[in-house]
């Protein structure tokens, strides 16, 4: 009898162990994914992912469409878009505390100070096995994602800068679209207004100094050298200053803080207070919207004096934090959203954001809308900014401030571009090793 009972007993125990792994697996789409939060019970259990991101309004709206697009695609996997507002600081306390959530949207340029931190998770290996083609990405937008050869993650995102004009003031003018910056110049002298000391029509904006990479690049020049010391303080940097102060000073096309005067919330290119400006496709939708009496056109940024081309790379991405619970469902998401061309076009369609998945862009929806060529063009040869660490306080902390003060005539070319390098050196230095 004794021995009878042991045997039911052992038989018991031994099935609870088969329901019990039978019940872990139910909700895997990887490796790693054999515990999901919450869900139904037993194998229809669903393994759930947090995905923050920073966009709220109609960013949050559009992350959603895709997020529930993602979740009805399939039964394994639940995500829920959670929006944080100063996202990077709470996911680096995440990072060391717990909490971390499985997806991140990503400002590409963060890469290369945050990937040696280690709170980001290569997708190296998930590339290869999935047999994910990085020919269908752009170059530069991948190099932004990467860091010590290791990809932390796929472009969602391009951009790129291209020159907007007013098409009804080009053609009362009997202009063409510029190409050069000698075209660009004859046309911005043309269509400037003045009444008086007043200026009533700019004809080219000149807002953000912040532009200079574009520029220098259009000089045949680059910002960090192989040494990853400045590289502007030279005859392409002072051609691009020369040329700022030129369109300023003698051509007047434009006064320093023209369109803020205009007051909170007016648009100066809606109401054609300026004739042209450098901005990206994340305008067009505002300008479609709000515009109804602008007619625009779009072209790549022309070329500087010896024919150089030249533009700056931006755009997102999705990344894996280090302390995400769940890495391979999060990277079936990732996949999903930005590896795919159905996805991606729906994504771009969604957002009118140019998707970093370029079979996407082959599609009537960008190859039969004019306005979408420019960009198309222009990201053929645009640079995302250099990688090294120390890249954005330089920019902000040395060479913006010293930009300003000669665009507010406080400063000469020489002193500028010397004061810019020397005090950009420095903090190249000083940041080159992320602590």
């Amino acid at each position: 009898m004794k021995k009878w009972m042991l045997v039911m007993l052992v038989t018991v125990l031994f099935g609870a162990m088969l329901a019990g792994c039978g019940g872990s697996s139910g909700g895997s789409a990887g490796n790693g994914g054999g515990s999901g939060d919450g869900g139904d019970s037993g194998s229809t259990k669903k393994v759930k992912l947090t995905f923050w991101g920073d966009w709220g309004g109609e960013g949050q709206k559009q992350f959603e469409t895709m997020v529930d697009a993602f979740n009805k695609s399939q039964d394994k996997i639940e995500v829920k878009y959670v929006l944080q507002q100063d996202m990077v600081t709470k996911f680096l306390t995440a990072a060391t505390s717990g909490g971390s959530p499985d997806i991140l949207f990503w400002d590409r340029w963060r890469t290369a100070l945050y990937a040696p931190k280690n709170v980001l998770r290569p997708i190296d290996e998930y590339m290869e096995r999935d047999g994910v083609n990085k020919g269908d990405f752009y170059d530069e937008s991948l190099k932004e994602l990467t860091n010590n050869d290791k990809l932390y993650g796929l472009p969602l995102t391009v951009d790129a800068r291209a020159l907007f004009y007013n098409k009804k003031m080009f053609a009362d003018a009997g202009l063409e679209a510029p190409t050069t910056w000698d075209e660009l110049e004859q046309a911005a002298k043309t269509l400037t207004k003045w009444n008086g000391s007043k200026l009533e029509t700019a004809g080219f904006s000149m807002a953000d100094p912040g532009l200079f990479n574009m520029y220098l690049q259009q000089a045949g020049g680059q910002m960090l050298g192989e040494d990853g010391k400045t590289n502007f303080n030279n005859a392409q940097g002072k051609q691009v200053l020369e040329f700022w102060q030129r369109l300023l000073n003698e051509d007047k096309v434009y006064k320093v803080g023209f369109e803020k005067g205009l007051g909170e919330g007016t648009d100066a290119f809606v109401t054609g207070k300026v004739a042209m400006l450098y901005t990206g496709p994340w305008m067009m939708s505002t300008y479609n919207k709000y515009g109804k009496d602008l007619e625009y056109g779009i072209v790549p940024p022309p070329a500087g004096p010896n024919g150089d081309k030249g533009s700056v790379m931006g755009g997102f991405g999705l990344v894996i934090p280090q302390g995400s619970k769940h890495p391979d469902e999060a990277w079936e998401f990732i996949k999903w959203w930005t590896a795919n061309k159905d996805n991606a076009l729906l994504w771009a369609k969604t957002s009118l954001n140019l998707p970093g998945f370029k079979p996407a862009l082959e599609d009537p929806f960008f190859t039969e809308d004019p306005l979408w060529k420019p960009f198309t063009e222009t990201l053929e040869f645009a640079k995302t900014r250099p990688t090294h660490p120390g890249y954005s306080v330089m920019e902000e902390n040395a060479l913006i401030p010293n930009l300003e003060l000669l665009l507010q005539n406080k400063q000469s070319i020489d002193d500028t571009l010397k004061k810019a390098q020397e005090q950009g050196d420095k903090l190249l230095a000083e940041n080159a090793v992320v602590k």
